[in-house]
C-alpha cells in the first residue's frame, strides 16, 4: 500500500499527481474463500479489518449490493460518543470511541476525527436528574462525562437561546473526549486497508441467496455467481431481517428510515456537538460550514431512503427554540437512511441459529460511533466464538430477557 503523508503530497506535487495508486482493487470474486463478510459499510470494513488484523484472517471477501459506503456509513451525522447509562452499551461505545482517537494514524488514512465534545441538553427535570445518573454511572464505567450547569452550556455554545419558549436549558450532560468524524473517509480508509491485506472488496453484488448443508453456512449466491465460505458474517443495516430471512432464522428488529439534513454553509458559529432530545433534534457544524442537523426516525416500517417534509418541519420547528439563528437559513440538501431497530434500542452481535454464521444488527439511529468497536467485537467473536465486548448483545437476551434498555433507561437511544 502507498503510504499517504506530507512527503507523498510533495512528492506527487512535483510529477503532476499521476502516481497515486487506486485506493483499493476492485476483483472479481473468486469462487471460494475461508469469510465472507456480507455489507461493505462502517461495521462490515471494520470487521473485516480487524480480521485481518488482529487474527491473521484475511482470505476475506466484502460484499455489497451497491456501492461501498453507501449506506448508512454516508447518511449519517457523524456523532461519536460514550457516555451510554447500561454498563454493555458504555464499554463498546467507549472502546469505539478511543480507537478514533488513533484510527487515523492505525489505517493511515485521515478520517478527521474531530473530539470537539458532545452536549447533551437536559429540558426537563425528569432529564436533568437522568443525566445526573448517567454521569455518576459513568464515573463508575471509567467514561469521561459530567453533568455542567446552563451557564457552562452558554459558554461552551454561545449561539444557544437557554430561555426556550417551552423547554429552557437546565443544564448538560458533557463528554470533552466525544465529537465527531468523516464518515466516509472511515469507509474509504478501512476499504483500503483491507484491500492492502488482500481481502476482496466486490460493489454491485447482491447477494440472493444464503446456502447451507446440514446446519452449517456454505457459501452465498449472488448476482455475480455462487461463492463459498466457512464463515459468514452478515453486517447489512436495515436490510437485515431480509438476510436473516434467507438464511432461515428471524430477527426481533424494524427497519424504519432516520432522516437528517444540512443548511447552507455559514461561517463558524458552534465548536461543539449539541443534542436535544427533549425536543428531539441535535446539530453540529460541518468544516465546510454547514449546519448538520439530524432528527428522528419514522413512526412506520419502511426501506426508503428518501425522507418526508414532515419530519424535516418537526425537527427544524424545535430546534428553532433553542438555536433561533438558525431560522435565518436556507436547507442545502436532507436524506434518509434505513435503520435496524430493536425492541430494546441496543444492537445484536452474535451467533445464529445457522452454524457458522455470525450477524451484527440493530444499532438503531447510532451506529456510526460504534464502527470501529463494533468490528473489534465482530472479529473476535468470529474468530474465537466469543467476545468480551458482545457477549451482552447475543439474540438470546430477547427470548431470556436480558434487555439493554438505552431508550427508556437513559431517555435516549443515539
Amino acid at each position: 500500500m502507498q503510504r499517504y503523508s506530507a512527503f507523498a503530497i510533495a512528492r506527487e506535487a512535483l510529477r503532476h499527481h499521476t502516481g497515486w495508486q487506486r485506493a483499493w482493487r476492485s476483483p472479481e470474486p473468486k469462487r471460494r474463500y475461508d469469510t465472507i463478510i456480507i455489507g461493505a459499510g462502517g461495521h462490515g470494513l471494520a470487521t473485516a479489518y480487524w480480521l485481518g488484523k488482529l487474527y491473521g484472517i484475511r482470505d476475506v471477501a466484502v460484499i455489497e449490493k451497491g456501492w461501498l459506503g453507501g449506506g448508512n456509513t454516508g447518511r449519517n451525522t457523524t456523532i461519536i460518543r460514550s457516555n451510554y447509562l447500561q454498563d454493555p452499551s458504555a464499554a463498546i461505545y467507549e472502546k469505539s470511541r478511543s480507537l478514533y482517537e488513533t484510527m487515523s494514524q492505525d489505517i493511515n488514512y485521515n478520517v478527521m476525527f474531530s473530539p470537539r465534545g458532545v452536549l447533551m441538553l437536559a429540558q426537563t427535570e425528569a432529564e436533568a436528574r437522568g443525566y445526573r445518573r448517567t454521569a455518576h454511572a459513568n464515573a463508575l464505567q471509567g467514561v469521561e462525562t459530567q453533568f455542567v450547569s446552563s451557564w457552562r452550556v452558554k459558554q461552551l455554545c454561545p449561539i444557544i437561546s437557554l430561555e426556550g419558549p417551552r423547554y429552557p436549558v437546565l443544564g448538560a450532560l458533557w463528554q470533552p473526549r466525544a465529537g465527531t468524524a468523516r464518515h466516509d473517509a472511515v469507509a474509504w480508509g478501512y476499504a483500503r486497508a483491507c484491500s492492502d491485506m488482500g481481502m476482496d472488496i466486490i460493489q454491485k453484488c447482491e447477494v440472493t441467496g444464503i446456502r447451507s448443508e446440514g446446519g452449517q453456512v456454505t457459501g452465498v449466491s449472488t448476482t455475480r455467481g455462487e461463492i463459498e465460505c466457512d464463515r459468514l458474517g452478515i453486517v447489512v443495516a436495515g436490510h437485515s431481517g431480509a438476510l436473516a430471512d434467507m438464511a432461515g432464522f428471524r430477527l426481533p428488529i424494524e427497519s424504519v428510515a432516520l432522516q437528517a439534513l444540512v443548511s447552507e454553509p455559514i461561517k463558524p458559529a458552534m465548536d461543539v456537538v449539541v443534542m436535544a432530545n427533549t425536543v428531539h433534534g441535535y446539530m453540529s457544524q460541518s468544516d465546510k460550514g454547514e449546519m448538520v442537523i439530524g432528527g428522528g426516525a419514522d413512526g412506520y416500517n419502511n426501506y426508503t431512503q428518501r425522507g418526508s417534509f414532515h419530519h424535516i418541519e418537526e425537527t427544524v420547528r424545535a430546534l428553532v427554540e433553542t438555536f433561533p439563528m438558525i431560522s435565518r437559513l436556507k436547507m442545502l440538501r436532507q436524506w434518509g437512511g434505513i435503520v435496524d431497530m430493536t425492541g430494546d434500542r441496543s444492537p445484536i452481535i452474535s451467533k445464529t441459529p445457522l452454524g457458522n454464521c455470525f450477524i451484527n444488527c440493530g444499532w438503531g439511529t447510532g451506529g456510526f460511533k460504534a464502527v470501529p468497536g463494533s468490528g473489534w467485537a465482530m472479529a473476535e467473536l468470529m474468530a474465537k466464538g466469543q467476545s468480551p465486548l458482545a457477549e451482552a448483545f447475543t439474540l438470546d437476551r430477547f427470548r431470556e430477557g436480558r434487555f439493554i434498555d438505552e431508550s427508556v433507561a437513559a431517555g435516549v437511544a443515539h
